[in-house]
């Protein structure tokens, strides 16, 4: 029974998932000030034995975990709870993780460095927090685009180069080196 449930508590359980253990710590601290009871763990086990004790009203995870993908643990989270909102937070962000991520029933998709406010506004946008996000979300550049696309078209054919090349009409060569030259700037 989680704390909506039970009426009882006017904070929040997040349960936060991260392999970092600076970024996990500090998120936490940030999250504890604000309100919510956190939870954090390092692993997608850990995690999931902290969900059989006591059930979060979010969760925010990590895409890249020691032990497994973040993906799936969004997917086991929604088959352990549905109508959990899940957000995804990631330094490794491109167009085909995002869309695997919200397939999967993840709420929310956010790059990091990720502040608080943003965490929280996308947290409430799903009924879990007021709005605090002061910062708008910079547009992307358009070599960043290009490369989003292009890593999208990669996934579309299941990391198949060759096929990439032919549906971007591009040489397989030039398409490697551009993947190989990620751009710094959102």
């Amino acid at each position: 029974m989680n704390a909506r449930e039970k009426g009882a508590a006017p904070s929040l359980n997040l349960l936060l998932v991260d392999g970092s253990e600076r970024t996990r710590g500090s998120i936490a601290v940030a999250m504890k000030k604000r309100g919510y009871a956190v939870t954090a763990c390092c692993s997608v086990q850990e995690a999931l034995r902290a969900v059989e004790c006591n059930a979060p009203d979010l969760v925010v995870t990590e895409l890249k975990l020691p032990d497994d993908c973040g993906l799936s643990f969004v997917s086991k989270m929604k088959c352990l709870i549905p109508d959990v909102p899940v957000i995804v937070l990631t330094s490794y962000a491109s167009v085909a993780t995002a869309v695997d991520a919200i397939k999967r029933g993840a709420a929310d998709y956010l790059i990091k460095p990720s502040t608080t406010e943003q965490i929280i506004h996308a947290l409430s946008r799903h009924g879990a927090a007021p709005a605090l996000v002061t910062d708008a979300p910079k547009a992307l550049s358009i070599a960043r685009l290009e490369w989003e696309y292009i890593n999208w078209v990669v996934h579309e054919h299941a990391g198949n180069l060759s096929a990439a090349a032919r549906a971007l009409s591009m040489h397989r060569r030039t398409l490697q080196r551009k993947l190989s030259k990620r751009p710094r700037s959102l």
